[in-house]
């Protein structure tokens, strides 16, 4: 890990997630949901493997229904990462989903219905070590909750309700649970993960929920989501914007990367561009972004316009490119190895990428280079 890197994380429960385990110092794991009906297999098992590639460490399903439930079974022979039923009211829908081999379960107790309803999932779950989920969201908290504590805001609400849902839980000895709490507004959300941080050591799924469009949802959940991370909480997080969940995951590893909580691809360091600038750095900078992007190596390549902080800033990287009129400089680690002529510099800075994934035992990733 870098050796700057100043978060500390909060000491949370270990849990295991299929053959994965979150908490107690365990990486931050990145996951997503599917869009598909979770009954239709092959378009299901599509979706999954497609967000596997994109770095998916985690898939959940809507779980609405028994024939979804029976089918996870099947999904799960064809995937490579634990899935989770999301289950809402129907308690045969989780058994079903336990019964077919599920790694997690997604419930709230208190909407299940009668406690005999809970108890059955409860020791469903226990006879196979299978841990369950609280989902609180700001957007359906008990009324009689907010009666009680909405004077003190609503992060106080979201976090009498899950306590409400955990006490169900610990008062059957269950204790494999991990627990969300979202909201679609950044600074509630934050609030309440500060909040439970002090009451318990269960883990937390952080994200912020119904974010947005791609654009604007990427942006409020890297602040929402980075800011809770900062503190030291979280230990898995969803994206949730309005786009293909492949996005969802990349977004989630752009922002433990810059974190430096996980390191997942190329990190490209590139330059706002200004005066100065000599080059089209823009076209350059995504030309390299895109080219790079399905390279799964932790190593970073600066795209830099100008030589007043091109070179200081190409020196924390792996490699880098420094623009200059009808000329440009590769340098490594801040030095200068080649100096080049426009119409030749892109061509020659990819085969020092090349190089520099070689040198750094990344060889098979050269292949990735798009072309």
């Amino acid at each position: 890990m870098d050796k700057h890197k100043i978060i500390r994380r909060s000491e949370t429960r270990v849990i295991k997630i299929g053959n994965l385990k979150i908490g107690g110092g365990n990486p931050v794991l990145v996951q997503s949901m599917t869009q598909t009906k979770t009954y239709d297999v092959d378009a299901t098992v599509r979706q999954i493997i497609l967000l596997e590639k994109a770095g998916c460490e985690i898939i959940r399903v809507a779980t609405s229904d028994l024939q979804s439930a029976k089918a996870i079974g099947e999904i799960k022979k064809q995937i490579h990462i634990p899935i989770v039923a999301d289950v809402q009211f129907q308690y045969l829908s989780a058994l079903e989903a336990i019964k077919q081999g599920v790694d997690k379960v997604r419930f709230n107790p208190g909407n299940i219905g009668s406690k005999e309803k809970v108890e059955a999932i409860v020791k469903a779950c226990k006879g196979k070590n299978i841990p369950i989920r609280i989902g609180i969201n700001m957007g359906s908290l008990e009324k009689d909750l907010f009666a009680k504590y909405g004077k003190y805001g609503i992060p106080r609400v979201m976090l009498e309700s899950a306590t409400r849902h955990i006490k169900i839980l610990e008062d059957l000895d269950f204790h494999d649970i991990v627990v969300s709490l979202k909201g679609s507004d950044v600074n509630v959300t934050k609030d309440v993960h500060l909040l439970y941080a002090m009451r318990y050591n269960y883990p937390l799924h952080v994200g912020i929920t119904e974010a947005g469009t791609v654009r604007s949802g990427s942006i409020k959940s890297a602040v929402g989501i980075g800011a809770i991370l900062s503190e030291g909480i979280g230990d898995t997080i969803r994206v949730s914007i309005s786009g293909a969940p492949q996005e969802q995951v990349r977004v989630g590893w752009e922002i433990l990367k810059a974190l430096k909580l996980r390191q997942k691809g190329v990190e490209i360091i590139s330059c706002p561009t200004c005066g100065r600038t000599e080059i089209d750095l823009i076209g350059l900078a995504n030309k390299v972004e895109h080219i790079l992007k399905d390279v799964n190596a932790p190593i970073k390549v600066a795209v830099m316009g100008c030589v007043v902080n091109g070179p200081g800033e190409a020196s924390f990287a792996d490699i880098g490119l420094c623009g200059g009129k009808g000329q440009a400089a590769i340098m490594k680690k801040g030095k200068v190895i080649k100096s080049v002529k426009e119409n030749e510099m892109f061509a020659l800075f990819i085969d020092e990428i090349k190089k520099v994934l070689n040198e750094k035992g990344y060889k098979d990733e050269i292949k990735n280079i798009r072309n």
